[in-house]
């Protein structure tokens, strides 16, 4: 009896280690490598573009071409439109200029009833050559014979041509072109100063000079 309880003891304790010996094997399984899988990516071909889509990419190439030749136009008329400012500009300096030459051509003055030039209307008529000479070579310029209130009109106004006669024959002396060069008498119809003394007539016994 007693033999039979240690043999079974024996057997239990067998099976006891066989199990533990099993458990220890199981524990240590080299371990397996983990392979990292993704689902299958498939790669489809590149669908083709519909009609519709290639109406859409038609149409905005179209609209960026149309933009870019309306730019083009536009850039053209804002040159075009700088170009004819600047000869509007250069046409208004030549208008402003030609005033300020005329305004320079000074007045020649006489002597009661004489139409001959005294020292200072020659001075006067030699710096006027100058400034139509360099300024004015193309020009036209009328001399203008003038006569104070004193006298008859028909007296007056050969008194006046005489006196812008004088003037340009003078002018012609000094190298201005008579070709550019005319008269005219407005005897005593266009005095200068108003009055009826010394003062006055001696501001209307006058050549004035006039670019045409």
């Amino acid at each position: 009896m007693k033999k039979s309880i240690v043999t079974l003891l024996a057997g239990v304790s067998m099976v006891a280690l066989l199990s533990a010996g099993c458990a220890n094997t199981e524990a240590v399984k080299p371990e397996e490598a983990i392979v990292a899988t993704n689902p299958e990516a498939k790669v489809e071909p590149a669908k083709p573009v519909d009609a519709a889509e290639q109406a859409r990419l038609a149409e905005q190439a179209r609209l960026a071409e149309e933009a870019r030749l309306a730019e083009q136009a536009r850039l053209a008329r804002e040159a075009q439109a700088k170009r004819a400012q600047n000869v509007a500009n250069s046409t208004s300096a030549a208008v402003v200029t030609e005033p300020a030459v005329e305004s320079a051509l000074e007045t020649a003055y006489f002597d009661f009833d004489k139409a001959d030039l005294r020292q200072d209307a020659r001075d006067t008529l030699s710096k006027n050559a100058e400034t139509i000479i360099k300024s004015l070579g193309a020009s036209q310029i009328q001399i203008e014979g003038h006569c104070d209130e004193r006298g008859s009109a028909e007296y007056n106004m050969a008194l006046g041509e005489s006196r812008a006669k004088s003037a340009q024959k003078y002018l012609t002396t000094l190298g201005v072109k008579a070709e550019n060069l005319s008269i005219i008498s407005y005897g005593k119809e266009k005095p200068a100063v108003k009055g009826s003394d010394e003062s006055a007539w001696a501001k209307n016994r006058r050549a004035e000079f006039v670019v045409k």
